[in-house]
């Protein structure tokens, strides 16, 4: 079995957190965090990198094990055609500086034919000047790169990362020189039973540096952290850590300029500092109808941290979710982060999200967006802030996780972590979701319960759910399901994937007939349900499975079905756009795509778009 490249050579892939954590201990703490690090001042690492394949792993360590040849290690600081043309004993099997060039963020199964299918490690490398007359200190940041991530400067390591969809930073400070500078990334795609998520999924495993890669400044002693939020009985709060020399005892200050806010306070010898007070009175409320943000700074000495934050409260009440106090019903849909286009690479800049949101927001009334099945991007969340769109957030514990295995354990808790801590500010995140239809075991119980249990040690202020799965009667002459799952009495909203009519050999018309046997104490939503439609492929005769007719079909019929659950709070229908997946071969109707997209991979609107939009429209305007 392929041993991933995190678990060999020196450093093994949990040195970077320590080690395996168990179940009762304190969710981890990544570090550094540099929250809101999209926003501080930097140098930005996009664009052309040279990238050269490594199927073997040869760069990572030798055919007997341990340190790679010196000619197999891509990070060497070394002009390669000089080197070699001045010593002919000198040999070099590589040389990124000349290797094809790319242009990130992508992934790589865009960049050439040969690599569309391509799971496994990819180097990369690029130059660039360092700042002049530096100051303070600087840190590598990427937002994501998936799967896991090994970092070199100028020839020096400077860590690891495993998890394809939260950010990490390295502290370079010390390795920066004057003039040019060579970093060089090789990134693993290749996915094991023991990672997360596990090798089978229903979408397109793009690997790669997916998002953007930014050489980050503070001063020496910077805001590493900072939550400032509403509490879940309306008070403003607030919580910072300072990392640096003079995070002790440091006098900080909190501004709100648009509303008059200015606290100061002092940290603990840890560099930490909270604080609650009543909120402003003229504080107007996050909203999907009126998304206020306002500009929050923290001064911290020499540092000046800066975020755009809206408040709200969400709780539940029974079987409500309440958003500002009020019950809200969350008409949603589940998106991919994939952009639209007939070669997606997994590039979502603000462009693409706002193309993606915007269909949701505008085109189908929607106040809600299941961001499946992974944490996405920085500019997404922040587009979803902007345009008041509520926001589901998950991480990829998917389908069947090696549950027994405490290093599987360790990554997914860092992943929650690194979900958390980086978006809490953000208004739009409603729920955090722990998992995606996992079999129940008494194994993954324990795990996803202690997942939901970091979550809610790490924001207090939100709703934990998991989409999770239901038993269906083998008996009855009518479609009857069951949550028997046990993980639901951990979790504030019960959600169900369902796909009747669909993967089952219902009839649409007996949908209506279906029986739901559900909790009636707790808010219920659909976090799945959906068809097939090739858009433009049409049948009003006989209306077959893949067609457009059936699609909407579908959705009429489900949609009378989800009105007869009175504890029915939202839904997030399966999916906006179609996605690739692998998976999916049908060569009439998929070749590679994952058709439930109420639009095609190109923005093409089908039928079923309509039906769900004037649902909505009629949800929106109370009828």
């Amino acid at each position: 079995m392929h041993r991933p490249f995190w678990t060999r050579g020196v450093i093994g892939a949990l040195a970077l957190w320590g080690a395996p954590l168990a179940a009762q201990d304190a969710p981890p703490s990544p570090t550094p965090l540099l929250v809101a690090g999209d926003l501080r001042d930097g140098t930005d690492l996009s664009g052309p990198w040279h990238y050269s394949i490594d199927p073997f792993r040869s760069g990572i360590s030798g055919f007997h094990g341990g340190m790679p040849d010196i000619g197999q290690q891509r990070w060497r600081d070394v002009d390669v055609r000089k080197a070699m043309a001045s010593d002919s004993r000198v040999l070099y099997e590589f040389d990124l500086a000349r290797s094809p060039l790319t242009t990130l963020p992508s992934s790589w199964l865009t960049e050439a034919p040969e690599l569309r299918h391509y799971q496994g490690l990819m180097w990369y490398q690029r130059s660039f000047p360092a700042p002049t007359q530096r100051h303070g200190r600087y840190f590598l940041r990427f937002g994501a790169a998936n799967y896991a991530t090994v970092v070199y400067l100028n020839g020096q390591q400077v860590g690891r990362h495993e998890g394809g969809f939260t950010p990490f930073a390295f502290d370079v400070t010390k390795l920066l020189r004057d003039g040019d500078n060579q970093i060089t990334v090789g990134v693993d795609s290749q996915a094991t039973e023991a990672t997360v998520p596990p090798p089978v999924t229903d979408w397109e495993n793009y690997g790669g540096i997916t998002r953007p890669v930014r050489l980050v400044a503070t001063p020496d002693t910077y805001v590493d952290d900072a939550w400032v939020r509403l509490t879940r009985d309306g008070k403003l709060a607030v919580d910072l850590h300072l990392d640096g020399p003079a995070a002790a005892n440091q006098a900080v200050q909190l501004r709100i300029p648009e509303l008059g806010l200015d606290r100061s306070g002092t940290t603990d010898a840890q560099g930490n500092w909270r604080a609650t007070m009543a909120a402003p009175r003229a504080l107007i409320r996050w909203s999907p109808e009126r998304p206020r943000l306002y500009d929050v700074a923290i001064n911290a000495g020499e540092d000046r941290w800066r975020d755009r934050i809206g408040f709200r409260t969400i709780t539940v009440r029974g079987a409500d979710i309440l958003l500002n106090g009020k019950p809200i019903f969350l008409r949603g849909i589940s998106m991919h982060e994939e952009e639209l286009g007939t070669d997606p690479t997994r590039a979502m800049t603000p462009a693409a999200a706002r193309a993606l949101l915007s269909e949701i927001k505008e085109g189908l009334h929607g106040n809600y967006v299941r961001l499946a099945h992974y944490p996405h991007s920085d500019s997404t969340l922040r587009l979803a802030d902007e345009l008041g769109l509520l926001v589901w957030s998950e991480v990829p514990v998917y389908w069947q996780v090696a549950w027994s295995n405490p290093d599987t354990l360790a990554r997914a808790r860092t992943m929650v972590a690194e979900n958390v801590l980086r978006d809490r500010n953000r208004a739009a995140i409603a729920i955090w979701s722990v998992a995606n239809e996992t079999p129940v075991t008494d194994a993954r119980n324990a795990f996803l319960r202690t997942l939901v249990g970091d979550v809610r040690r790490l924001d207090d202020t939100r709703l934990v759910s998991a989409a999770l799965l239901v038993e269906r009667s083998k008996t009855a002459d009518h479609p009857v399901m069951t949550l028997a799952d046990p993980l639901a009495k951990d979790l504030d909203v019960l959600a169900i994937n369902t796909y009747n009519g669909w993967y089952t050999t219902d009839r649409l018309a007996d949908l209506q007939t279906s029986e739901w046997r559900v909790p009636l104490d707790k808010p219920l939503v659909f976090s799945e349900f959906g068809a097939d439609a090739r858009a433009g492929f049409h049948d009003p005769v006989n209306g077959q499975k893949f067609s457009e007719e059936f699609q909407a079909d579908y959705y009429r019929y489900t949609l009378k079905m989800a009105d007869t659950l009175p504890s029915l709070r939202g839904m997030s229908p399966w999916i906006l756009k179609d996605f690739r997946s692998p998976r999916r071969q049908n060569p009439d109707f998929q070749q590679g795509w994952n058709r439930k997209g109420l639009i095609s991979e190109t923005g093409q609107r089908k039928a079923a778009f309509d039906v769900l939009a004037g649902y909505y429209q009629r949800k929106a305007a109370g009828q």
